[in-house]
């Protein structure tokens, strides 16, 4: 039940977006467990983010959300395939992305919670 949220400084067209999708779809099996079957994935850009009091021409922000838990290694795994895409795909340097994660012991679907 993974959810993987970008906020972005840049504007992302509709295919830019299906590819960053699609590999994070594929990423998302770095964390052991997960996989695209019942991966969320969200979209925010032209957002205003600013970084050490200055305004990101081009920054990230990436919340991975993970129902349950995982461990470093998977984590610093994922942070490099993640900042791997964007860079690639949006052209935003690593230095200016920002990954967090979140474990949850709680999460609904479907009318219930796991």
């Amino acid at each position: 039940m993974p959810f993987i949220g970008s906020k972005v400084s840049v504007k992302i067209s509709k295919e830019k977006e299906e590819i960053i999708k699609k590999k994070l779809g594929e990423a998302i099996n770095l964390i052991p467990g997960k996989s695209e079957t019942f991966l969320m994935v969200g979209f925010e850009d032209d957002y205003s983010l600013y970084f050490g009091g200055e305004k990101l021409e081009k920054g990230a922000f990436i919340e991975v959300k993970i129902f349950g838990k995982s461990n470093k290694d998977a984590y610093d795994a994922l942070t490099a395939e993640i900042c791997n895409i964007y860079e690639k795909e949006l052209d935003i340097p690593q230095d200016k992305i920002y990954v967090k994660y979140e474990e949850v012991a709680n999460w609904g679907w479907n009318g219930k919670n796991f």
